[in-house]
């Protein structure tokens, strides 16, 4: 490290060497590990006050080794320290790889041709050139046989079945995606959590209109048979979402609630099917006569209140 480095870069090069080793094998989610965990920065501000303090007695060490050599050594081991970061190797690699000859060697190279005085080397191609044109042609060759002749999976191929493994992620994603919902996709839902929840809304927003048991009192009864816009998930999710009668009825939650939680309202509601209020109101609107709480049925068959005995 010291004869790749001068003084000024090792510090930085091993500090951000330390730091990305403790970012790796720190696990601190989505945030830097010296952000997360407040002993992390600590440790790395104390490597960083180290390694400051190992570079000024290194440097101090080589200022009092300098003082006692005579001048020839001291000339001698200054021009070895300022070679090595002369970074020899990175030039002997780049010299390799264009393959040109030295300066010194180009009279052995000069063509004979002579262009108003000006002359032409018959240099190597560089092998990296040489080594990516072999590559292209090995590439070209395997693509031929494998799309060409055994027929291999083109772009139209892929993109459909990216297509189809994109649709499969969607309807996945869409199972438990609540909040994508909507009056076309919801079902009852009856898992007690979800119920808890409608329950929560229920009380925080609709008990002034239905009371907490859902006997009614501005608003309709919800613990009988007889709905105003029809009973069934769907609608009872419409109704919610969109409000009620225009002029009269309730406001449109969808702005309030999420999709979920209008969903989860809605089937507390539908909960409440067959239970005693203490104080119920009169019944309003058409009896919804499938007796299965939450499948909609069509609006045709909903039955007038005054028509059942």
């Amino acid at each position: 490290m010291r004869k790749l480095f001068p003084s000024w870069a090792r510090v930085p090069v091993v500090f951000f060497i330390i730091f990305g080793v403790v970012e790796l094998f720190v696990d601190s989610g989505e945030k830097p590990a010296f952000i997360e965990y407040p002993v992390v920065l600590l440790f790395l501000f104390l490597v960083l006050l180290i390694l400051i303090a190992i570079e000024a007695i290194v440097g101090a060490l080589e200022n009092v080794m300098l003082h006692k050599m005579d001048e020839e050594a001291k000339a001698k081991f200054l021009a070895d320290k300022e070679k090595a970061y002369q970074f020899t190797w990175f030039k002997k690699a780049y010299n390799k790889l264009l393959d040109q000859k030295p300066i010194e060697e180009e009279s052995e190279i000069v063509l004979d041709h002579n262009y108003d005085g000006i002359r032409e080397l018959d240099n190597n191609l560089p092998p990296w050139w040489l080594w990516g044109f072999y590559i292209s042609i090995f590439f070209a060759a395997v693509y031929l046989v494998r799309y060409h002749m055994f027929d291999g999976p083109g772009q139209i191929d892929e993109l459909e079945t990216e297509l189809a493994e994109a649709k499969v992620a969607i309807e996945a994603y869409k199972k438990t995606a609540k909040d994508l919902v909507d009056i076309n996709t919801v079902t009852l839902l009856t898992d007690a959590g979800d119920l808890n929840a409608g329950k929560d809304i229920f009380n925080t927003n609709c008990i002034a209109c239905h009371m907490a048991d859902g006997g009614g009192g501005i608003g309709p009864n919800l613990t009988d048979e007889h709905w105003v816009l029809g009973g069934g998930i769907k609608n009872v999710f419409k109704t919610v979402s969109e409000g009620g009668r225009s002029g009269k009825g309730m406001i449109a939650w969808k702005a309030q609630l999420k999709p979920s939680q209008i969903a989860q309202v809605s089937s507390f509601v539908l909960s409440l099917q067959g239970t005693i209020p203490a104080n119920p109101k009169a019944p309003e609107g058409d009896v919804w006569i499938n007796k299965t709480i939450g499948v909609d049925v069509p609006k045709e068959t909903l039955i007038d209140s005054t028509q059942i005995n």
